[in-house]
């Protein structure tokens, strides 16, 4: 704290800055924690759920108990296209369908569609961790730089250039290049390790969009 309180204005104006990136940065962090591993969970028991499932109609009646689960939306909208059609063709019954081949392209774009809206929600604000890994180092080395013109001028002002004249300024102006470490390197590690979870839970939904298109295929072909 000595150190940032004898540092010059725009020092101060590049620690704040960074200090700012560094407290949103954390937020994220934990927002993101909570939804991408509440993703995580919903998701695998929604899966054992529907595995043990024989009938669309029944799963389409427990989404409610998997609300934060990708795998769940994505059944949710592929199963009400399923509906619609189902009711297009004048069926009754809603486990059995009667539907022309080239109509489940319409539930194939319905699951493309919730696929990459879940990818959208489970991504969103990771664009900014990623921000702040690539650009709070050099904020700080900004701030650094700065702080050290600031020292040679004050060495060209008092004609000294002794260790106890340079040592306190340059000392001052490194503190905004650890700082901007301490912002960046969290936020790297954040962004990495989200981005393999939203890649894994990424694949786990184009798994389930094919099983769900396969059992719409057995289906047609049945009736």
């Amino acid at each position: 704290m000595e150190l940032i309180s004898g540092a010059g204005l725009v020092v101060k104006l590049v620690l704040l800055i960074l200090v700012g990136f560094s407290l949103l940065s954390w937020a994220i962090i934990f927002l993101k924690f909570r939804v991408i591993y509440s993703a995580i969970g919903d998701s695998n028991r929604f899966q054992q759920f529907f595995w043990n499932k024989r009938r669309l109609d029944a799963i389409g009646q427990k989404l409610r108990d998997f609300p934060h689960a990708p795998t769940a939306a994505l059944f949710r909208d592929g199963y009400q296209e399923l509906i619609r059609h189902q009711r297009e063709n004048g069926g009754d019954e809603p486990g059995l369908f009667n539907m022309e081949t080239g109509q489940t392209e319409n539930i194939a774009r319905a699951l493309r569609r919730a696929t990459n809206q879940e990818i959208q929600r489970l991504e969103r604000y990771l664009p900014f961790l990623a921000t702040t890994g690539s650009t709070a180092p050099f904020i700080g080395l900004f701030g650094t730089v700065w702080g050290i013109m600031d020292s040679f001028q004050g060495i060209g002002k008092t004609g000294s250039a002794s260790l106890a004249v340079v040592a306190p300024g340059i000392s001052e102006a490194l503190v905004a290049t650890a700082i901007g470490l301490v912002a960046a390197i969290p936020a790297v590690v954040a962004y990495n390790h989200f981005i393999s979870k939203v890649n894994v839970l990424s694949g786990e939904m184009d798994s389930f969009s094919q099983e769900f298109l396969n059992i719409v295929g057995r289906m047609l072909r049945r009736s």
